[in-house]
């Protein structure tokens, strides 16, 4: 009876194990789900777009997207989701562009025509801030409103705490990877986790406005995250609720739109001030 006890154990202990050194050696695969792009693939956008290749530090080509208003009020820097490229997600573009908006989006590795693949916390947050920089020679940075969805938010808050946009805009944000992990995968420990996109800490670091957008049905991201957030971040302005709101499609929402429209006009002002 022993022996059969000792082999439930070792196979138990075997067991999780494998799982916690499967979720620590294949977290990209878990948190990340590019869809890549051929590089002559033809974008099919009704507003007028530039594509632009930066070069990473490894040489690697990184691939974004420049859309253009008539009369630009700014730039809207957007961090996508963490599924499919610049073909679905430029789609939102506009919305910000009948605002009198640029938009810039930028693919991560391995995400559309972008090379590469993504190998840490780190190197993403690097990634974002080229393509930040280069746009800071374009823009003034107090005309660069960051905004970020699900996963880009965690990006968008690293590089708003990193510099001084106008504004941070955070659409369906978690309080943090870790919280996420712990509250759908308890038993395993946190040190695992290489992908931490502490968005508690990095509000905390921001000194600009901050404003969310998130849904009270969200099924992946729950709404409490953001309320969390609110209570423990003084840089955070305003928390706006959307009824009947889930994960998905939240800039088809016209409660969503309006109220966006109302931010971007409350932090408007004339370039380069």
């Amino acid at each position: 009876m022993n022996t059969i006890l000792k082999r439930f154990v070792f196979i138990g202990i075997s067991l999780y194990a494998a799982i916690c050194l499967a979720l620590y050696f294949f977290q990209e695969k878990i948190l990340f789900h590019p869809t890549a792009l051929a590089k002559n693939y033809t974008f099919q956008f009704q507003d007028k777009f530039t594509e632009i290749f930066y070069k990473a530090t490894d040489s690697k080509a990184l691939h974004g997207i420049l859309f253009t208003s008539d009369s630009s009020k700014g730039l809207i820097f957007y961090l996508h989701g963490n599924a499919g490229n610049l073909a679905s997600w430029g789609e939102a573009a506009s919305v910000y562009t009948d605002l009198g908006y640029d938009v810039f989006m930028l693919d991560y590795r391995g995400y559309g025509k972008s090379e590469g693949m993504i190998e840490s916390q780190e190197q993403l947050f690097h990634d974002v801030q080229l393509a930040y920089d280069s746009l800071k020679t374009k823009y003034y940075e107090s005309d660069i409103v960051i905004l970020g969805y699900s996963i880009g938010t965690g990006i968008a808050s690293s590089i708003a705490a990193r510099n001084t946009p106008r504004i941070l805009i955070l659409q369906a944000p978690f309080y943090s990877m870790s919280d996420m992990m712990e509250k759908q995968f308890s038993f395993i420990p946190k040190f695992l986790l290489r992908y931490e996109f502490p968005n508690n800490e990095f509000l905390k670091q921001c000194t600009i406005p901050v404003v969310i957008f998130h849904g009270r049905d969200d099924e992946i991201i729950p709404y409490e995250s953001s309320e969390r957030l609110l209570k423990e971040t003084q840089t955070i302005d305003s928390l706006i609720a959307l009824p009947f709101q889930g994960h998905n499609g939240m800039t088809d929402n016209p409660d969503y739109r309006i109220g966006v429209s109302e931010i971007l006009k409350k932090y408007e002002k004339k370039s380069g001030q």
